[in-house]
């Protein structure tokens, strides 16, 4: 549904739009079908563009109609991004943002039509991200398809029927990198209390949870298991575990955060 004719637009090409864009690229997307529309590129996008052969503009051009128009500016700047755009929007065009704390109804009063909602994260700018999606009536199982696509260069997308649900997926995944930086952060100051010096310490925490995250990508055990497959009984992992697991500590601290994530996108979108 994406052609030269009826272009892939992208508005933003800063971090979350140049990974995406540069996963289009590296899928073999057709760079003639793709059109960047953004006010300040860096040095580095404005080259990979040129080189790419890319088009780019620094405002909506005339006489273009969107196939896909997707939307990668900071929430506050949507609503006036948007209402530089209504002359990209066709009949056939799906609007897909990614930008949390904006509804479909608000693309929809903006812009009309199809609209994608998507919350992906920031491990998409290596290639490992997650994004949660929602469509509204007007998406065609072909559109959809086209966007589901496009989305997963930078990593699987989870569609959900129901937009209030997106809440809790910005809460859990869109936010949820910055909970694994901290906890890296509150390891590595642990073991710094205990006499490590703190750049050796920032070393081990750093390794211990990439090189974690990357057995639970590959290995076909649920969460669990592996905890389980680490804690010996009376071991070290398990005097740990005592502490994290007890009725007070980890986990309603993770209640009370996610949920404080998800009131906070809500409260965004209203």
């Amino acid at each position: 549904m994406i052609s030269p004719a009826s272009p892939l637009v992208l508005v933003g090409a800063g971090n979350m739009g140049g990974a995406m864009l540069n996963g289009w690229l590296d899928a073999g997307t057709d760079p003639a079908a793709i059109l960047v529309i953004d006010p300040k590129l860096s040095e580095a996008m404005t080259v990979r563009l040129s080189d790419a052969g890319v088009r780019f503009e620094t405002a909506a051009p005339e006489g273009v109609a969107a196939g896909i128009l997707m939307l990668a500016v900071k929430p506050q700047m949507m609503e006036a991004v948007v209402a530089g755009l209504g002359g990209l929007v066709g009949p056939q065009t799906v609007t897909l943002s990614v930008a949390a704390g904006k509804t479909i109804s608000f693309f929809e009063q903006h812009l009309g039509g199809a609209v994608v909602r998507s919350i992906p994260n920031t491990p998409a700018m290596v290639g490992r991200g997650i994004t949660g999606a929602v469509a509204n009536a007007a998406v065609t199982a072909e559109a959809k398809a086209e966007i589901d696509r496009l989305l997963s260069v930078c990593g699987p997308v989870e569609w959900v029927e129901d937009e209030a649900m997106i809440d809790a997926v910005t809460a859990v995944s869109g936010s949820g990198p910055a909970y694994v930086f901290y906890l890296v952060e509150c390891m590595a100051e642990a073991g710094r209390k205990l006499g490590l010096p703190a750049d050796l310490a920032m070393r081990l925490a750093r390794a211990t949870v990439t090189g974690a995250g990357e057995l639970m990508h590959r290995s076909p055990d649920g969460a669990g298991q592996l905890r389980q497959n680490v804690t010996s009984p009376n071991g070290t992992t398990a005097a740990a575990l005592d502490v994290l697991m007890s009725d007070e500590a980890m986990q309603p601290l993770f209640d009370a955060a996610i949920k404080a994530a998800a009131d906070r996108s809500r409260e965004l979108a209203s």
